[in-house]
């Protein structure tokens, strides 16, 4: 079976973490190992990653692109799973990746996110005005779905390939989806809803919060230029989706 790291960028979110740690400590699958990177906190972050066995990185350079890099740079498993402090993967979560990734076409896999408070209009609204249009505009702009940094796993082969590209060091980036637009639009990326986690509801906490979220998904895509074209990478795809079906024929 292969090897399994669990990356958590975390800053100032002590009490989130430690419900995704306890999550991932009832995995039907356990990970080979955790690694917490602090993000410069002011509270118990690092205390209670370390207490649940977790490696713990410290970077104290603020950016979330940067603070996950770090721990994808760090893991050492086959597969590097991404979640966010705030995530609660099912029991069944980690078996589900790699059931997803025995295909040895798929790169990387993904899910959505649920919020688990927020209250009833939250909950309603999240995939109307959040999730839904998140990966049914970004697919669009990408030719794959996009990753969700609260959900996701890659292959370490898909990391290394990647990772010089990657914007890490600019704090204004998207880094899920910054990492979305360094995948070549002719790679398998999988999107499924058994990949489902629970959040946080913070992302429609308000109208400031969104303006954030909205100002750094078009500073990424200012940042990758030609990358993040959409008409080149469907261009891309297609022609990579063309000569595929010429191979089959041809067998």
């Amino acid at each position: 079976m292969p090897r399994v790291s669990v990356v958590i960028p975390v800053r100032d979110d002590a009490a989130h973490l430690r419900r995704c740690l306890a999550a991932l400590d009832a995995q039907a699958v356990q990970p080979d190992e955790v690694v917490v990177v602090d993000n410069g906190s002011s509270d118990d972050s690092a205390a209670t990653a370390r207490g649940a066995g977790a490696v713990v990185l410290s970077e104290p350079v603020r950016g979330i692109a940067r603070a996950s890099a770090r721990g994808y740079d760090q893991a050492s498993g086959d597969v590097i799973v991404r979640l966010d402090a705030d995530s609660v993967p099912p029991p069944t979560w980690i078996a589900d990746v790699l059931r997803l990734l025995a295909d040895p076409e798929v790169v990387a896999v993904t899910g959505p996110g649920r919020p688990h408070d927020g209250g009833p209009l939250v909950r309603r609204l999240w995939n109307l005005v959040y999730m839904g249009p998140y990966f049914v505009l970004m697919r669009g702009a990408l030719g794959h779905p996009p990753l969700f940094g609260s959900a996701m796993a890659m292959r370490r082969s898909t990391w290394a390939a990647v990772r010089r590209r990657a914007h890490r060091e600019d704090a204004e980036v998207h880094d899920d989806v910054d990492l979305s637009m360094q995948l070549d639009p002719a790679w398998r990326v999988l999107a499924d809803p058994v990949l489902t986690v629970q959040v946080s509801a913070r992302p429609m906490s308000g109208l400031p919060s969104a303006w954030v979220r909205t100002r750094r998904a078009f500073h990424t895509f200012h940042v990758n230029g030609r990358r993040a074209n959409p008409v080149r990478r469907w261009a891309r795809r297609l022609r990579s989706e063309a000569r595929s079906r010429r191979g089959w024929r041809s067998r």
